[in-house]
């Protein structure tokens, strides 16, 4: 189970990033539920975890416009167990899209200080 809470009316998580060779990070996250992708994080990071490099991609936005983006991979703690996932460099606050919360229960009390919790769906 992870928990979390709202802060200025953002669902955030921290999830723990696991680096090659470097300590473990751990990172606050917005879930954004408009995110198909796993997780975004800024280039600045991204850079400084030295994350693998995979591809350049054309990510589309919110606003439909489309940008060209680095696309890297990462080790994280996901539920006690380490993920691989694909982490989008771009942005300025990381997050966490709904291909990482897919098959999980999001419960989200939408007030200043609420509980944001993901866990397996029963």
């Amino acid at each position: 189970m992870i928990h979390g809470s709202v802060v200025g009316l953002q669902a955030r998580v921290n999830i723990i990033l696991c680096p090659l060779g470097q300590s473990d990070v751990e990172i606050e996250c917005v879930v954004d539920t408009g995110f198909e992708g796993t997780l975004t994080l800024p280039p600045d990071i991204v850079a400084a975890l030295d994350l693998p490099y995979v591809t350049r991609i054309r990510a589309n936005l919110a606003d439909d416009s489309n940008v060209m983006t680095r696309l890297h991979l990462a080790t994280i703690i996901w539920h006690g167990m380490e993920r691989e996932v694909v982490v989008l460099a771009m942005a300025r606050r990381p997050l966490i899209g709904t291909a990482l919360i897919e098959d999980y229960h999001l419960s989200v009390d939408f007030y200043e200080s609420g509980s944001v919790v993901i866990d397996e769906i029963l």
